[in-house]
């Protein structure tokens, strides 16, 4: 499979469709999952095109797991997380449903289930405070 340029995620990359943005370098974005399975559901998305970890360059890997790395500590702190879930999806069968590489960062509450994953959007207002907590976390860093 190709990578499809007109991706919800190459779109906000390019600023047509809005988010809400955490944090963003020269390499990849960070913003709040809409339809977040729990409090504080992030995405960190490279810059660089690519449909799934599958043909994604080396390189850029190298760059974005770092940063996964940082979001998901601030986001335990941020959200008083018992732990921490990483995810990524890779084709329809893996359960890839945007096609342009992400992981996702999901704070876990010990005793509480996700919710189900791409099923509900969140209001505005809550992915708007989440985005300010886990920035203050990650400036704490």
């Amino acid at each position: 499979m190709t990578y499809d340029a007109n991706n919800i995620f190459a779109k906000i990359l390019r600023g047509e469709i809005p988010c809400h943005k955490v944090y963003e370098d020269a390499d990849a974005i960070v913003f709040m999952d809409v339809m977040p399975q729990s409090p504080g559901h992030v995405l960190v998305v490279p810059k660089v095109p690519s449909r799934n970890l599958l043909d994604a360059d080396p390189a850029v890997l190298a760059k974005v797991i770092p940063l996964v790395q940082k979001v998901a500590t601030a986001a335990k702190a941020a959200f008083a997380a018992d732990g921490i879930s990483i995810a990524q999806f890779n084709e329809p069968a893996g359960g890839q449903t945007v096609f342009h590489l992400h992981f996702h960062i999901i704070p876990r509450f010990e005793g509480k289930p996700l919710n189900l994953h791409a099923r509900n959007m969140e209001e505005g207002s809550v992915l708007a405070a989440n985005a300010e907590k886990l920035k203050a976390a990650l400036a704490a860093k």
